[in-house]
């Protein structure tokens, strides 16, 4: 493409911001109607017009732990308990945490999840970066991940991991997860059954469901970052226009946060009543940060070739253009040439040379993933926040808190 074709180009591409070339009328729900949810409507936990998201994460939270906090208080008051252990389900922080946030979390993480997906796919053609040859292709990929969703197969591997996973702690459950139940003998007490075969479950069902629902939403945006979008390589957000994609990593937090969360509570338990000292967890802390941040980052990751191969032609073209550009005005304004009439110089796209060469750094800056302060905060922080709880729980309150308080005097 020649510099004398980008100017004409740019002068004849229609305005596309306000364009909407939808043939989809429907958005793509990531929840709605897969196996899950039509289980919960056919039992009567889903309404029949879906939402009652919160008093679902409601009702689930407490079936997992008000069974337990009723079992454990009944233990401690006949006795139950060993005191030589001091063993009580106060202390099995990840428990509580699994029960009262994790659960209710990923039930509140559909509605999440739903709106801010549905916001991206549209925006891919209310930008432009989808236009009207393009949308018949672009709607086919979103229906092919519907069709995709609504397979029963995922979900069969789905509640056969549950099952062997419940089926594992129950012919050998780790005694200091239900320990806090009562003293074992031949059988465990009701809050360690209560446990095993419902609180914990439940979690791992919603886990594993939340795994498949976000691998669904890989597939579909590497297949959109497989179709030829129509980036546009000056968009002030420096990323082709694809910068509305910052409300994807929502999608992702709250999986990031739960999952972070019963991890974190775990090891604080073994912190405070095993003897095990945090910086010991200091290896592991890392790695489970740098895993939970790679899968927040995954999906925006898809989009870096299309992005970087957008950069290298822009480069070309627009140095083209900036060169053809000052050459002529060198060859008017220097050497004082006669230069007949020329689309460069009278564009007024391109205006002057302050202008052109503006056009050139604007293509400079564009980043090589989409990848912003903004993301970053909403992927790094869920993920951290609960192992950086871990870890203070080693400060000494009292010395930390004078100090900053000096600090501020």
């Amino acid at each position: 493409m020649s510099a004398h074709d980008i100017v004409i180009t740019c002068s004849q591409v229609p305005m596309t911001l306000d364009a909407s070339p939808s043939t989809r009328d429907d958005p793509f729900l990531l929840v709605n109607d897969d196996a899950l949810s039509r289980l919960q409507a056919s039992i009567g936990l889903l309404p029949a017009r879906g939402g009652a998201i919160k008093r679902r994460a409601l009702a689930y939270a407490l079936v997992a732990w008000l069974p337990l906090a009723v079992a454990s208080w009944f233990s401690a008051k006949a006795g139950g308990h060993d005191a030589a252990l001091n063993e009580t389900l106060l202390g099995h922080y990840g428990i509580h945490i699994r029960c009262l946030i994790a659960i209710p979390l990923l039930v509140l993480a559909e509605g999440i999840a739903q709106k801010n997906l549905a916001l991206c796919l549209n925006e891919f053609k209310r930008s432009g970066l989808v236009d009207q040859a393009l949308a018949p292709r672009f709607d086919a990929v979103v229906e092919g991940v519907a069709r995709l969703k609504k397979r029963m197969f995922p979900w069969i591997i789905v509640g056969t991991l549950a099952a062997a996973w419940t089926a594992v702690f129950l012919i050998s459950p780790n005694p200091d997860e239900v320990q806090w139940a009562g003293p074992r003998n031949d059988s465990l007490g009701f809050g360690a059954w209560w446990f095993l075969l419902v609180s914990r479950p439940l979690f791992c069902v919603l886990l594993l469901a939340w795994i498949w629902r976000l691998t669904l939403v890989g597939i579909l945006l590497l297949r959109i970052a497989r179709l030829p979008l129509k980036l546009v390589v000056m968009h002030p957000d420096r990323m082709g226009g694809l910068g509305f994609l910052d409300r994807l990593p929502m999608v992702y937090a709250p999986f990031l946060f739960s999952v972070s969360a019963v991890v974190a509570g775990a090891w604080a338990h073994t912190v405070f009543y095993h003897g095990v000292t945090v910086p010991s967890l200091y290896l592991q802390v890392a790695m489970l940060l740098i895993v939970l941040i790679l899968i927040g980052l995954a999906p925006l990751l898809m989009f870096s070739s299309m992005l970087a191969r957008a950069k290298r032609q822009a480069l070309l073209d627009y140095g083209d253009l900036l060169s053809e550009h000052g050459r002529l005005v060198d060859a008017r304004w220097i050497r004082k040439e006669r230069i007949a009439e020329n689309p460069i110089l009278d564009a007024p796209e391109l205006g002057p040379v302050a202008d052109i060469q503006a056009l050139y750094q604007a293509v400079n800056a564009m980043r090589p993933a989409v990848i912003s302060k903004s993301i970053l905060i909403k992927i790094v922080l869920p993920s951290a926040l609960p192992l950086l709880i871990l870890v203070a729980t080693q400060w000494p309150v009292k010395s930390t808190l004078s100090k900053l308080f000096f600090t501020l005097l």
